[in-house]
């Protein structure tokens, strides 16, 4: 049984070491989707249609590894970000998503 994070010592998460990421998974997009300094930082998953909104998240997954190790801290930040929104998205449209019962564990 997982009761939490297995490293508890130098190494913080990627939400806890990014300066930019606050925490709340869910930005407020009032803004128009752009940052402090007006860089855009994509449309509002509640506006992409469901093909483009599946379209984003492959995306966003297919580059995970690669910029968890190598992008910048802001460009991780942004990652985060953008992933957790489209996510989060994703679940709100389908909240009885079908489980595998092939991924479900021994309680």
């Amino acid at each position: 049984m997982m009761t939490g994070s297995v490293r508890q010592d130098e190494f913080p998460s990627p939400e806890q070491r990014m300066p930019e990421w606050d925490g709340d998974h869910v930005h407020d997009m009032a803004s128009g989707g752009a940052d402090a300094d007006g860089e855009l930082l994509g449309i509002d998953p509640a506006e992409l249609a469901d093909d483009d909104l599946m379209r984003e998240m492959h995306s966003l997954h297919r580059t995970r590894l690669d910029t968890l190790r190598h992008a910048t801290d802001s460009a991780l930040a942004n990652h985060l970000r953008r992933t957790a929104e489209l996510e989060t998205e994703y679940l709100a449209r389908h909240p009885g998503r079908e489980v595998d019962p092939s991924r479900l564990r021994d309680a």
